[in-house]
């Protein structure tokens, strides 16, 4: 394994846990087959708020959600955020860029416009899924 660094947004993630098949997926299984995947308290927050939302309440269970968060929290390494961006369009994404920054990763993996138009930030790669696919 490499020393490979990836930030993963919280749309990704869970597009991933809703299609395993998905082009997500394959991302997030080659992101942790490269390196690591990493989230700070503020994506992953994120992450749970999208997680739970109640549009997803015909694909999941509660209890089912539950289980998607434990086993990703298992397979990725938190990391606090050690400088304060405000760079996004949408600054709810700068965290997403925080944390790359700070874990200093190789790539974000994201479908938001807001980030990809950022490509590359401080030579991290902004990239869809089937991009980080070919790219990497």
């Amino acid at each position: 394994m490499t020393d490979k660094v990836f930030v993963v947004d919280a749309n990704v993630l869970v597009s991933a846990a809703l299609s395993p098949y998905s082009t997500n997926a394959d991302a997030l299984k080659k992101a942790l087959s490269l390196g690591k995947i990493v989230y700070s308290r503020a994506t992953w927050t994120e992450f749970l708020e999208v997680l739970f939302r109640k549009k997803f309440d015909r694909y999941f269970t509660v209890a089912a959600r539950r289980q998607i968060a434990d086993r990703f929290i298992v397979h990725f390494e938190n990391r606090e955020t050690t400088e304060a961006i405000q760079a996004c369009r949408d600054p709810n994404d700068d965290k997403y860029l925080e944390l790359a920054v700070s874990a200093g990763a190789s790539a974000i993996i994201t479908g938001d416009k807001d980030l990809l138009i950022l490509h590359p930030f401080r030579n991290i790669s902004i990239l869809s899924a089937a991009d980080f696919l070919i790219q990497f």
